[in-house]
């Protein structure tokens, strides 16, 4: 891959995706500025670069600050615009916070780009969210987009404006719907950011994995080193300029029987099935997996990383590291 030398900015990089990103982006020898807000509630964690701190810039901005986007985006080659809120909740508590950080902020660091770096190449991480409840699966992206929430609206207008912005004024952009990535570095401190944190902390903690329903729900999941393979691929080809992708596995599983293999692989706990809480039974999109045959077609991108074997690296990890994520 061509990232030698080149200069990087990743929006969110002191969290999940972005700090995984930025490990492989120096492995590969690019120069790397992190930016990252740092607000507790998001993601962000120092400890997430530890291997790579002496080899990667910081820069402790805020997307929805237009004005250090405006400086931060220039003489970049690419961005990787991974920075927003996750929670599916958080959205429908405080949707003013929502709307300001997936939508208005995503605008604004489009314009920086527009006026200051229109060279530049953006991947945006969307999300499967956008969906809402499949109406037949696997899921392309021919499907009909009505999201559930809050933040799925948010994050499909963030999309678009990408899309908008590369057809209109020709700045390179492409936009990957991720489904349940998950992996080392990953929020476990709460569900904000994934299911799977808050069932690996209790996994540890010996506490028991609650399944919300009755567990038969189906998700693909994609590991993160897969994630990052598209997130570099996106970037190098001009082939995704202006298309969306969607992520995902051909393996994917009920909830019930991932929470049972999270426990065999771990060696010891439980699982329970408990009844769906109102506030998430309202939002809930039932089964979702992923038709990845564009990305595959047009990229050659497809998940290698099988199932159990990324879990039980995840677990690896989180039992060695667990004291700095919780």
């Amino acid at each position: 891959m061509t990232f030698a030398g080149k200069r990087v900015l990743i929006t969110g990089g002191l969290g999940f995706i972005g700090a995984n990103l930025a490990q492989r982006l120096v492995e590969l020898g690019a120069e790397v500025m992190a930016v990252d807000s740092l607000i507790p509630q998001y993601g962000g964690n120092l400890f997430n670069i530890a291997p790579i701190q002496d080899r990667i810039r910081v820069n402790i901005s805020d997307v929805r600050d237009e004005y250090s986007m405006a400086y931060i985006v220039q003489g970049q080659h690419y961005l990787f615009n991974l920075a927003g809120q996750t929670s599916h909740l958080d959205s429908m508590t405080d949707p003013y916070t929502d709307l300001d950080i997936n939508c208005r902020a995503q605008l604004s660091i489009l314009e920086a780009c527009r006026k200051h770096n229109p060279d530049i190449k953006i991947v945006f991480a969307s999300t499967r969210q956008i969906y809402g409840k499949p109406e037949y699966l696997p899921v392309d992206e021919r499907h009909q987009l009505r999201p559930v929430d809050v933040n799925g609206i948010n994050k499909m207008a963030g999309e678009w404006y990408h899309i908008l912005y590369n057809d209109v004024y020709g700045l390179r952009a492409t936009s990957l719907r991720l489904t349940n990535t998950y992996g080392p570095r990953m929020r476990i401190k709460d569900a904000r950011q994934t299911f799977l944190g808050i069932w690996i902390r209790r996994l540890i903690e010996g506490e028991p994995i609650e399944v919300f329903g009755d567990g038969e729900q189906l998700r693909d999941f994609n590991y993160v080193d897969d994630v990052v393979d598209a997130l570099l691929l996106a970037a190098e080809r001009d082939t995704a300029n202006g298309c969306v992708f969607n992520l995902g596995a051909n393996d994917w599983r009920s909830l019930k029987s991932l929470a049972a293999l999270l426990v065999e692989l771990n060696g010891s706990g439980e699982y329970r099935i408990v009844p769906f809480p109102e506030d998430r039974k309202a939002i809930d999109i039932g089964d979702y997996y992923s038709d990845f045959s564009r990305i595959r077609q047009t990229l050659g991108w497809s998940p290698k990383v099988p199932l159990e074997d990324g879990l039980r690296r995840t677990l690896a990890y989180y039992h060695q590291y667990w004291r700095h994520y919780v």
